[in-house]
């Protein structure tokens, strides 16, 4: 039954839900491993580590990074059996630090979502533009490819979360499997010198310049928190959400290390920086490209752009999901909370989403910046960076949030593994932020390096600034921050 507004009769515009009860947690993982996007990650980032950073760590770097944000989740999933709310960041810092710096976070948290996914509108417009040149005979222009894209993506944010789930283990299911197939394929065709697990050893990473190599490793694991975004629509969210995150580290961890290293076997260890500098983002492509065949290897460049749709279609409902939570709890407009009826997709904060892809999309096309560069390498990296910084306080807020409230968990789960997990993404941040001009592939002390870095400080701030306006003059909403679905009954004039 539709709740009431205490102003009056009619509908609460802030009592909108998502529909409960549609994911299981297999479509769960379906949407983290999208947002992860493998075959973008093999392709992209992969090459770009060995390239950048001239290491060829990267296979074990991968495998570290896998156990930090493991331990890190026995934590994040423990809070998350008690606090199933798709503002997942935002509403756990809440409860662990405080209503400021929960509302500092939705404001970070809604700029890093954003920015990723409308940053990967370059990426797509860029690798399909070619594609359409060999099938058609005319190459359009980077932007029209990405405003179809942007369509299809609007489309479905609006539709019910199980057909995006459905599509989405279609793409990332024949996705993975061509980059086992090219892992394969580099396996069983060694370099001369054989195979060689040096690039697997831990000694790999006692190296100068590791922290770029380590950064790099981490952004490719993007998109592994947002298991909990999708809580309040799962089938018994205290099984599915752990299941789904344990799974999604292990599977992205396995996937990259292993085809990061099978580069390295096909290649030589000696010879993947060159390999990488000298190829790029093709450098899987044309190994695949000695053995499997012209066919295997456009079926590649295909699913490499369905991989970049895939990761749209998902960080396209992660961030309409943040609009739509932090719409309940008024801390954005009650407009935001608002649900579609026949679907209960998020529908404001889906059509907002849009509406900045498009305006994003136009711009680019309209100054001629560079859609590969400027806007999905430097996005990329920003967004990125933004969710580092999350998870590292969230680490602290689980600490905090279990310090006060125990909630049964076990010693391990409240504090063995927290602690450790939120020292090690502290050394994290640190790298991040002192390697991100190698990052962004601009020269070390450029302004682009601290420019973007220093948006979310001021975001912070403004987030803070904002809950102390909330706290003296709507104090039942400010009483309301981090409560969920219990949000919806706060007045509209409150």
């Amino acid at each position: 039954m539709p709740q009431t507004s205490p102003n009056g009769p009619g509908p609460d515009p802030a009592a909108g839900a998502l529909a409960a009860n549609r994911l299981g947690a297999p479509t769960v993982v379906y949407f983290v491993l999208s947002a992860a996007a493998p075959l973008t990650v093999v392709a992209g980032v992969v090459t770009t580590g060995y390239a950048v950073t001239g290491i060829t760590g990267l296979p074990i770097a991968f495998l570290v990074v896998g156990v930090v944000l493991a331990v890190f989740a026995v934590g994040y999933v423990a809070m998350a059996r008690h606090l199933a709310n798709a503002g997942a960041f935002y509403t756990y810092i809440t409860r662990g630090l405080g209503r400021p710096a929960g509302i500092a976070a939705a404001w970070v948290a809604l700029i890093a979502y954003n920015t990723l996914q409308v940053a990967l509108y370059g990426a797509f417009g860029v690798a399909t533009a070619p594609l359409l040149e060999g099938w058609l005979g005319v190459t359009p222009a980077w932007w029209v490819v990405s405003l179809a894209a942007w369509a299809l993506v609007g489309a479905l944010g609006l539709m019910r979360v199980d057909v995006n789930g459905r599509l989405l283990a279609v793409l990332l299911t024949a996705e993975v499997a061509v980059i086992l197939l090219f892992d394969l394929a580099d396996l069983i065709n060694p370099a001369a010198g054989g195979y060689s697990a040096d690039t697997l050893s831990p000694a790999a990473l006692f190296v100068p310049g590791v922290g770029a190599l380590l950064v790099l490793a981490t952004l490719g694991f993007v998109g592994f928190e947002s298991s909990v975004v999708f809580s309040e629509e799962s089938r018994q969210p205290r099984r599915t959400v752990p299941l789904a995150t344990y799974a999604s580290v292990a599977i992205i961890a396995l996937v990259y290390a292993l085809s990061s290293w099978a580069m390295t076997v096909a290649t030589g260890p000696g010879q993947i920086v060159a390999t990488a500098r000298q190829h790029q983002a093709d450098t899987i492509f044309v190994l695949a490209g000695q053995h499997l065949g012209a066919f295997v290897v456009d079926l590649g460049r295909v699913l490499f752009a369905t991989s970049v749709l895939a990761a749209m279609i998902s960080f396209h409902n992660t961030s309409a999901r943040y609009f739509f939570a932090l719409g309940r709890e008024r801390v954005l407009p009650a407009l935001f909370a608002r649900t579609r009826a026949r679907t209960g997709a998020p529908q404001a904060g889906s059509i907002a989403q849009s509406l900045l892809g498009l305006a994003t999309i136009l711009l680019y096309a309209a100054l001629g910046l560079d859609p590969l560069v400027q806007l999905f390498f430097y996005g990329g990296a920003f967004g990125g960076l933004g969710v580092l910084l999350l998870i590292f306080v969230t680490s602290v807020a689980v600490i905090a949030f279990f310090a006060r409230q125990p909630s049964g968990e076990t010693l391990g789960r409240r504090v063995l593994a927290p602690v450790p997990a939120a020292i090690a993404l502290a050394v994290m941040v640190w790298l991040a932020l002192d390697n991100f001009w190698a990052l962004l592939g601009v020269p070390q002390g450029d302004t682009l390096a601290w420019v973007l870095p220093a948006v979310y400080g001021a975001a912070a701030v403004l987030g803070v600034v904002w809950a102390f306006v909330l706290r003296a003059g709507r104090p039942a909403v400010y009483a309301a921050v981090g409560m969920g679905a219990k949000a919806a009954t706060v007045p509209d004039g409150a």
